[in-house]
């Protein structure tokens, strides 16, 4: 069954507002390239056309857009496709807040993964001068507490099991700021040592792609990162919290880790210096992401009608691990 997400009225719309970027040609037939429950996200021609999750706040897409756009994010963030005469470049389709990007080259899956070229494009987004950006007075929250309040919400609609028993254990030994949205104390207890910078807030390798006008020698193409949805000021560590919290569940070989965090300390990253045990740093953003993995790999386990895999299982007994680690602590 067609879901609302991709309803003809917003694929057509949305294959509408790329075709004022796509050249004179008819406008080409929309490709899916990625549709979730909150997202939906298709090729049109030459560009990439992304419907954003309902209840989206449409002035902190619009700041975050104009981050994405700044020079000094140049070689960092992959701009947006803006109109020729100025303005936000967020529209409104079929009720849904889209926008519009160029097309890029994710990571192949079968090809090298840039583990080191992610670590330093993290480093150099976290050494963003606040000062240089217009917005720096208005900048948003890094959206990734939001994020991690919206899936236990979520799995709150589920029944009961083992396996949400043991992810709500581990939700509860998190500090309030990383999953309260509206913590007044946020900035004070986020920041901790390294202080608030500019973060991503959702990084993983889906959100790598490569372009060739990213100001490297020729030949070079580099990689820029995507997906603004979670842009905004907030501790490092929530960048690096993804992959720490894959390495501690088994998921991700430890030189790779290692190799990652290299690149990104080589880089002058503010979240963990060189030297130090970086587990301190990043302790509180790699079991908030362990919480989320899980809860996001039940909740799709079960719209999916089948048993969690080995994937699912192993973040289910990461968040056990947390919780018995921190009940004995």
């Amino acid at each position: 069954m067609t879901t609302t997400y991709s309803a003809p009225s917003l694929l057509a719309g949305m294959a509408a507002l790329a075709g004022r970027w796509d050249g004179p040609a008819p406008v080409s037939e929309p490709v899916v390239l990625a549709e979730r429950a909150d997202v939906l996200v298709v090729r049109v021609g030459d560009v990439v056309v992304k419907a954003h999750r309902p209840g989206m706040d449409p002035a902190a897409l619009r700041a975050r857009l104009s981050l994405a756009a700044s020079p000094a994010l140049r070689g960092i963030v992959l701009p947006p496709v803006l109109p020729a005469g100025g303005g936000p470049g967020v529209s409104v389709v079929d009720g849904r807040l889209v926008t519009v990007w160029p097309l890029g080259r994710p990571v192949e899956p079968a090809g090298p993964v840039p583990w080191e070229e992610a670590g330093r494009l993290l480093a150099a987004l976290h050494r963003v001068p606040l000062p240089a950006l217009d917005a720096s007075a208005g900048l948003p929250r890094c959206g990734a507490a939001a994020r991690l309040a919206r899936t236990m919400r979520e799995l709150e609609r589920v029944g009961s099991s083992p396996a949400v028993s043991e992810i709500r254990r581990a939700h509860a030994t998190l500090p309030r700021w990383a999953w309260t949205p509206a913590d007044p104390d946020w900035r004070g207890a986020e920041g901790g040592e390294a202080g608030l910078v500019l973060v991503h807030g959702d990084w993983h390798l889906g959100q790598l792609v490569r372009r060739a006008d990213t100001g490297r020698p020729a030949g070079e193409p580099g990689w820029l990162l995507i997906d603004v949805d979670d842009l905004g000021l907030g501790t490092p560590s929530w960048d690096l919290g993804r992959i720490a919290a894959w390495q501690a569940s088994g998921l991700l070989p430890p030189d790779v880790w290692e190799r990652f965090l290299a690149a990104y300390r080589g880089s002058g990253g503010p979240a963990v210096s060189e030297g130090r045990d970086p587990w301190p740093a990043v302790d509180v953003a790699a079991r908030a992401y362990t919480v989320q993995s899980a809860a996001v790999a039940v909740l799709r386990a079960g719209r999916e009608g089948r048993a969690p895999d080995e994937v699912d299982s192993a973040l289910v007994d990461a968040c056990r691990r947390i919780a018995d680690l921190h009940r004995s602590g």
